[in-house]
């Protein structure tokens, strides 16, 4: 054994009595200024109890003293992350009254929600054999109830990302006696229905997700899990859903949060880099994962192995930034609290809210990961609703936002009103396609390889407009330049004026145009507009925020 370094034992020691010392100071400010450093406690630990919330800013302290800081790539461009965020994961199949379908559909898109996440069972469509997508109970097509969930979503325009699994028993030698869930014993038969699915809503569905917390038991069935066989799975689907649609978006299966170590529960930690082991890098366009809070609320900003909140997902994008995935994004395939009923005999599994915490937690979620996560597109909420309430003893219930008879609970509202609200950009890389930029005039999109991830925008007319707003302390506008390029006139905050020239002797890409460096973060108002002369052009191909003044 080697004798740690003097040097290094003393600057450990010193750490740890300023680390005490702040800690003390923390304790004495915490009852000279109660109300608002408890609610600067509560936004950085989850925690609303006075005692948790000591505790928990202690461990904080702790772990970021412990380890060096997250490697996220938050200024990295990432396709398919600035999009509207807003999703919601719906049992849409089990509405038997068309009424009450197109009734669900209706207040999904009145609250403001743009993604339903919805399964379409493979046991349900190809039921009784290979090829056989008939309904015999009914004598209809098994397609039709899907059918209808696609153009009705398609009508109310509500974006679907389908989640394909749930295998037939055929599907397996031995049915369903390594469980109902249990992936089949071809990996083909999936590649096929999978292949059937996208082929026939090619043109109306564009995101599809590869099988459901594999990483679980009961999700892999009667057996351990087993991250090779969900990354061959993952390969089959991929590669026949590109073939069927090569427009189409695949998502990776969110991964439970969990910390167990096997057989039947592995870390989704643990099995996300065993999938990377066997080869899933360049089978996946979005990384599912999961973004419960469980026991604390959104602000909880402890990260750790052995933590469950609504931070983990950072730990799941620094295992991609390790493996070259930096420029993939995540998608939240689940986020929710649970508001089981304080007079309920069901274990509270999943932590219990009130349905006023319910509210303000989802609210509070939605923010931070706008906010803090540039990778982070869109986050399922779960759920909407069930079809009957007979569930109403089972912990998992709890989670919805409107009931059976489509009573709306305080989170469905607080939704609604935070959808409501104005976008803005925040810390990260943004594309041109970011969901809170408004675009006026004539602008085209341009194929161009030579441009961030292959596109950027384009004006050839004067007059053309970009506006929005961003939040932070430094904004850079990226920008093609070149012979043809033209000139730009930027406001902010509608008094500083400023003219962009985009001419260049040689073709340039991703210049950056420092447009506000300040030392206050704040909201400021940007208008972009095209002076030069119709002809020449003025390329637009991203946008990147800083914040130097967010502590944490």
């Amino acid at each position: 054994m080697t004798a740690p370094h003097p040097t290094g034992a003393k600057s450990l020691r010193r750490l740890l009595i300023c680390s005490l010392i702040s800690f003390g100071l923390l304790i004495v400010l915490l009852y000279a200024v109660r109300t608002p450093l408890h609610t600067y406690l509560g936004s950085v630990t989850g925690e609303e109890e006075g005692w948790e919330q000591v505790k928990g800013f202690g461990r904080l302290l702790l772990l970021r003293l412990g380890r060096p800081p997250l490697q996220l790539a938050a200024e990295v461009p990432i396709g398919n992350a600035g999009v509207n965020p807003y999703g919601v994961n719906t049992f849409l199949e089990q509405e038997v009254d068309a009424h009450k379908l197109e009734l669900a559909m209706r207040m999904i898109r009145d609250a403001g929600f743009r993604w339903i996440r919805q399964e379409f069972p493979w046991e349900d469509i190809e039921q009784s054999g290979r090829g056989d997508f008939w309904d015999h109970k009914w004598n209809i097509s098994a397609w039709d109830k899907y059918d209808r969930i696609v153009d009705l979503a398609t009508r109310y325009d509500l974006h679907l990302i389908v989640r394909l699994d749930n295998p037939p028993a055929w599907s397996r030698e031995v049915g369903d006696a390594m469980g109902t869930r249990a992936p089949p014993d071809g990996f083909e038969d999936y590649g096929n229905f999978v292949a059937e699915v996208v082929s026939r809503d090619r043109g109306k569905v564009q995101h599809y997700q590869i099988w459901n917390e594999p990483n679980i038991y009961p999700e892999w069935g009667e057996q351990p899990v087993d991250a090779q066989a969900y990354t061959r799975l993952l390969q089959v689907a991929y590669t026949r859903a590109k073939q069927a649609d090569p427009d189409c978006i695949i998502l990776s299966a969110g991964l439970a949060q969990t910390t167990e170590t096997g057989p039947m529960n592995v870390s989704d930690l643990t099995f996300l880099q065993q999938m990377y082991d066997a080869g899933a890098k360049g089978y996946f366009d979005i990384m599912g994962v999961m973004a419960y809070g469980l026991w604390t609320g959104p602000g909880d900003r402890r990260t750790s192995l052995e933590l469950t909140n609504f931070s983990r997902p950072q730990l799941v994008r620094e295992i991609m930034v390790r493996n070259g995935d930096a420029d993939k994004p995540l998608w939240a395939t689940e986020v929710g609290w649970n508001a089981l009923p304080v007079d309920s005999t069901a274990t509270p599994i999943f932590g219990r809210v009130t349905l006023e915490q319910q509210a303000r937690y989802a609210v509070q979620a939605y923010t931070r990961a706008q906010q803090e996560w540039p990778w982070m597109g869109v986050l399922n909420y779960w759920f909407f609703k069930r079809a009957t309430d007979t569930e109403n003893d089972q912990p998992f219930y709890y989670f919805r936002l409107v009931e059976p008879d489509f009573a709306p609970l305080p989170a469905y509202h607080a939704m609604k009103t935070l959808t409501s609200q104005p976008s803005s950009l925040h810390v990260g890389y943004h594309q041109e396609s970011h969901w809170a930029l408004q675009w006026d005039g004539a602008w085209q999109k341009v194929s161009d390889a030579s441009a961030v991830l292959g596109q950027l925008a384009r004006s050839t007319q004067a007059g053309d407009s970009l506006s929005f707003t961003f939040v932070g302390t430094e904004l850079q506008l990226i920008v093609h330049s070149g012979p043809n390029g033209g000139t730009l006139r930027a406001i902010i905050d509608g008094r500083t004026d400023r003219e962009i020239s985009l001419h260049s002797d040689a073709e340039t890409y991703g210049v950056p145009i420092t447009l506000v460096r300040h030392w206050r973060s704040a909201a400021r108002t940007v208008l972009l507009t095209n002076e030069g002369e119709n002809g020449t052009y003025v390329d637009v191909d991203g946008l990147r925020v800083r914040n130097a003044g967010a502590l944490w």
